[in-house]
């Protein structure tokens, strides 16, 4: 059985307003995250240092980087499971760590998928509507139904898709404004993944909610999130919207004895060479000096890999904080 500390991790109570003081319309002004010079000290190693970030309301946001960069100790500070060292975190304009305002418009599921394995769904269900005073039963019970996920059945005999479902109906029937997940698809099947990630964009398009989905699987992203953000030793490396950042880079692959000239005179994120044959990453407009050179379209996989194994460079706009009122 997991602990009681584990189980409140997903369901943060909140200061009981009700469903309707939250319209869809309402969540998508400003932004609902923002993280200013926010770092993390364990005695001498820094987890996280300097990480500044604004995430818009509304938005679903990928954040991507490899194990041990620091996307579980940046989800936790947000969810006010850690104190930073330095800097802050807001969210939807209060300071996470204050008081209980902020926490109360976040709902926060853990990797482990923290749920009772003795309990029966329907007593999870009994235990969210207890711990979170914005509970829509309606909401949770529609959605398991919907998931054919039968009430009676225990925790511990549900597939690892359905317990990620049922923890899923947790976190979202508490009716946040900010769903934070940390790596939710990473134990699942291929299958379970789409049906997981289809059921969340569905509740997505009802609420209005915005979330912040950890991962370092990428094309489990595409399709999914229009936000990104790259974490990569402790530090923010890409943020901005996915489509803008798509257009804005270019990958140019020619022969690598040309690769000197071409890259002094366009701005090159990155390049690589493989015998005769050169690749570069270029972010910006102008023209390729060398008709050699050809371009080839862009995923989000190759723009974040290209990032990742280069830690020096960045695409970081300067963020646009909006204060609230």
């Amino acid at each position: 059985m997991r602990t009681s500390e584990d189980a409140v991790v997903v369901n943060m109570p909140g200061l009981g307003r009700s469903p309707e003081e939250h319209p869809a319309h309402a969540r998508r002004e400003g932004n609902a995250l923002e993280a200013t010079g926010l770092g993390k000290q364990y005695r001498r190693t820094w987890a996280l240092r300097e990480c500044s970030v604004a995430v818009p309301a509304g938005r679903v946001a990928a954040l991507v980087g490899p194990n041990g960069a620091g996307k579980t100790t940046f989800l936790h500070m947000i969810v006010g499971l850690l104190q930073p060292t330095r800097g802050s975190v807001r969210v939807f304009g209060t300071t996470v760590g204050r008081d209980g305002a902020a926490l109360s418009r976040i709902a926060f599921l853990a990797q482990e998928k923290p749920l009772y394995d003795g309990f029966t769904v329907a007593e999870m269900m009994r235990f969210g509507r207890v711990m979170n005073p914005n509970w829509d039963d309606d909401l949770a019970r529609g959605r398991l139904d919907e998931l054919r996920i039968p009430l009676d059945r225990r925790v511990a005999r549900l597939s690892g898709g359905q317990q990620t479902q049922v923890a899923l109906t947790l976190a979202i029937a508490k009716r946040p404004d900010l769903l934070v997940l940390d790596e939710p698809l990473a134990d699942l099947d291929p299958l379970a993944r789409h049906d997981v990630t289809s059921s969340l964009m569905a509740a997505v398009a009802e609420t209005g909610m915005t979330v912040l989905l950890s991962s370092h699987v990428v094309p489990d992203l595409e399709g999914t999130c229009d936000w990104l953000v790259v974490l990569n030793g402790g530090r923010v490396q890409v943020s901005g919207d996915i489509d803008d950042l798509l257009s804005e880079h270019r990958l140019l692959t020619g022969p690598a004895d040309s690769a000197e000239a071409v890259a002094a005179q366009l701005p090159v994120v990155a390049r690589s060479s493989t015998g005769r044959q050169a690749t570069m990453l270029v972010r910006g407009a102008g023209a390729v000096p060398d008709q050699r050179w050809t371009e080839r379209p862009l995923s989000l996989e190759d723009l974040v890999l290209t990032y990742l194994r280069d830690p020096d460079a960045a695409a970081l706009p300067r963020p646009n904080i909006v204060r609230a009122n």
